[in-house]
C-alpha cells in the first residue's frame, strides 16, 4: 500500500531514468524504506525535480510559442522562395499577418473601448425603424413602455436613464381588454390553452369590477397606475428579462420569448441596459448592466411582494448570476428562482469560442493580447464563481447546435453549480435540446417543450424560500 505522505527520489544514471516511493509505514516519513542507491547514481530530492519540471515544461511553452509565431509567416516566406508566390502576394500576405494578426490584437490589449465595443456590441441594432414606445407594433400589445433611471451614487443627480417593457399576462389582458382598447388585437392572438384556475386567476375575478370602475379607460395619464395595480395584486408571478448583447429589447426572438411567458400567465418587464437602444448612451461596463438589472429589480420589489424570477439569456446569464450574488451578499430580498438560457462559464472562456475569435484564438499570444486585458478591466461575468454564491433554484436550457455559446459550456456551468452548491440549497436542473430541432443560440423559445418546463419549474419554487 502506498503512502500519501512518503518522499519521492529521482535516480539518474547514465543509462536509465527511475523513480521509487516508499511502500512501508514508518513513524518518521522523512526516511524511505527499501531504497538502495546504487554506484553511479545521484538522489534528487523531489522539490529541485519539480523545479527541473517546470523550467523545461516553461522552455517547451516557449518553443511551441516561436512554433506557432512563425509558421504563417514562414510558410508564405517559403512558398515565395520556392517560386508558389510572387513578390507582391508575399507583401499582401505579410502585410495581412501583421495588421490583423499582430497589430489589432494589440490595439485590442490597449484599448478598453473597443474591448468594450466587441463585448457588447451595441452598434448592432435590428430591426431597424422599431419604435420601442409603441410594443403594439411588434404584435406586443398591452404592453408598457417606460423609463427608469439608474443612479450610479448617492451623490448622482442625474443618473442613467434605461428603457423598460411591462408586457402584462394573458388573463389579465383578457380580463380588462375593453379598458386597454385591445380587443381586436387580443382576438385576432391565437394562444395555446390557458390556466384559467391560479391564485392570479381568483384575484382577477374578484377585483375586476372594482378595477373597471376605477380606469374606464387606460389612457397615457393613469397608465403607470394601471399596470402597477395589476402588478401588486396577489398571486401573480413577474419575470424580469434579461437579454444578451446586440439589439434591443423588441428583437425578434425576445418578442417570442415574451409572448411565451405572457400565454403563461405571467408579468414580463424587460429592458435595455444602457448604451443600448433607447436607454441613454452611456459606455456599458458589467458593474454597469449589473446596475441596471438590479434597479429594475428593485422597481418591482417596492411595487409587489408577488415573487420575481430571473430569466436570462447569453450575456444576460451573466448579468443574472451575477445580480442574484450581489443580492445574497447583501441579504436583500431575492428572487425566487433563476432561468439560465445558453449560458457560459466565464468571459475568458467564452471569448475563445466564439466564432469571431476564430482567427485568433490559436496565436501564442491570444491570452496576453485579447482575455487578461479584459479579465484586468473588469469585463468577467464569471457565472461559474457566481452560481455558488446564492441559494435560489436554477434552471439551465441549452441548445445542442448552439454556436455562439457552445453546449459544453452550458453544460460545464451546470456540473460546477452540482459540485459547489449547498445541499440545503435549491436544486439546478439541465435540459438540452437536441441539434436536430436547429434551435440553436436564439430560439430555444419555439420549442413546444419549453413553456411546460418552465411552468413545472417556476410553480414548483415561485413559494420556496432558500
Amino acid at each position: 500500500m502506498h503512502r500519501t505522505d512518503c518522499i519521492f527520489l529521482a535516480l539518474i544514471s547514465t543509462d536509465r531514468y527511475n523513480t521509487y516511493a516508499s511502500g512501508q509505514n514508518h513513524s518518521n516519513p522523512l526516511t524511505p524504506d527499501r531504497i538502495e542507491p546504487k554506484p553511479n547514481h545521484i538522489l534528487i530530492p523531489i522539490s529541485i525535480r519539480s523545479k527541473v519540471t517546470k523550467t523545461m515544461s516553461g522552455l517547451h511553452s516557449t518553443i511551441n510559442t516561436i512554433c506557432y509565431a512563425t509558421i504563417i509567416p514562414g510558410t508564405i516566406f517559403i512558398s515565395w522562395l520556392i517560386g508558389l508566390v510572387g513578390l507582391r502576394c508575399l507583401q499582401v500576405c505579410l502585410l495581412f499577418f501583421i495588421l490583423v494578426l499582430v497589430v489589432l490584437p494589440l490595439v485590442f490589449r490597449y484599448s478598453v473601448t473597443l474591448q468594450r465595443g466587441i463585448l457588447f456590441l451595441t452598434f448592432i441594432t435590428y430591426p431597424k425603424g422599431l419604435d420601442l414606445t409603441n410594443p403594439a407594433g411588434i404584435g406586443l400589445y398591452a404592453t408598457r413602455n417606460f423609463y427608469i433611471t439608474v443612479k450610479e451614487n448617492d451623490s448622482d443627480e442625474d443618473g442613467v436613464r434605461i428603457g423598460v417593457w411591462h408586457v402584462l399576462p394573458r388573463n389579465a389582458v383578457r380580463r380588462f381588454k375593453r379598458e386597454l382598447q385591445v380587443e381586436e388585437a387580443f382576438d385576432q392572438d391565437i394562444a395555446p390553452d390557458e390556466r384559467r384556475d391560479d391564485d392570479y386567476e381568483q384575484e382577477l375575478r374578484l377585483m375586476a369590477p372594482a378595477i373597471k370602475s376605477e380606469f374606464p379607460s387606460i389612457v397615457p395619464e393613469n397608465e403607470q397606475l394601471f399596470y402597477e395595480r395589476l402588478l401588486r395584486m396577489p398571486g401573480g408571478t413577474v419575470v424580469i428579462y434579461l437579454h444578451g448583447n446586440t439589439a434591443t429589447r423588441g428583437s425578434g426572438h425576445r418578442s417570442e420569448v415574451y409572448k411565451l411567458l405572457r400565454n403563461l400567465n405571467y408579468h414580463v418587464l424587460s429592458f435595455d441596459y444602457r448604451g443600448y437602444a433607447d436607454s441613454d448612451p452611456v459606455s456599458p461596463t458589467e458593474e454597469g448592466v449589473v446596475r441596471d438589472a438590479m434597479m429594475v429589480y428593485e422597481y418591482i420589489a417596492n411595487v409587489t411582494s408577488n415573487p420575481v424570477i430571473i430569466w436570462g439569456h447569453s450575456l444576460g446569464t451573466g448579468v443574472a448570476t451575477h445580480m442574484c450574488a450581489r443580492l445574497a451578499h447583501l441579504k436583500e430580498r431575492a428572487p425566487r428562482a433563476v432561468i439560465l438560457e445558453s449560458p457560459f462559464t466565464n468571459i475568458r472562456d467564452e471569448i475563445r469560442l466564439h466564432p469571431f475569435s476564430r482567427i485568433f484564438k490559436h496565436l501564442p499570444w491570444f491570452d496576453f493580447a485579447i482575455s487578461r486585458p479584459m479579465y484586468s478591466n473588469r469585463l468577467r461575468f464569471e457565472s461559474d464563481i457566481h452560481v455558488h454564491e446564492f441559494p435560489q433554484p436554477i434552471m439551465i436550457i441549452h441548445a445542442e447546435d448552439d454556436v455562439v455559446v457552445p453546449f459544453h459550456l452550458g453544460y460545464q456551468l451546470y456540473r460546477i453549480a452540482l459540485d459547489s452548491r449547498s445541499r440545503a440549497w435549491g436544486p439546478v436542473e439541465f435540459h438540452r435540446f437536441d441539434r436536430s430541432k436547429r434551435y440553436g443560440h436564439k430560439y430555444l423559445c419555439r420549442a413546444p417543450e419549453l413553456p411546460g418546463l418552465v411552468q413545472h419549474f417556476v410553480e414548483n419554487y415561485r413559494k420556496a424560500v432558500y
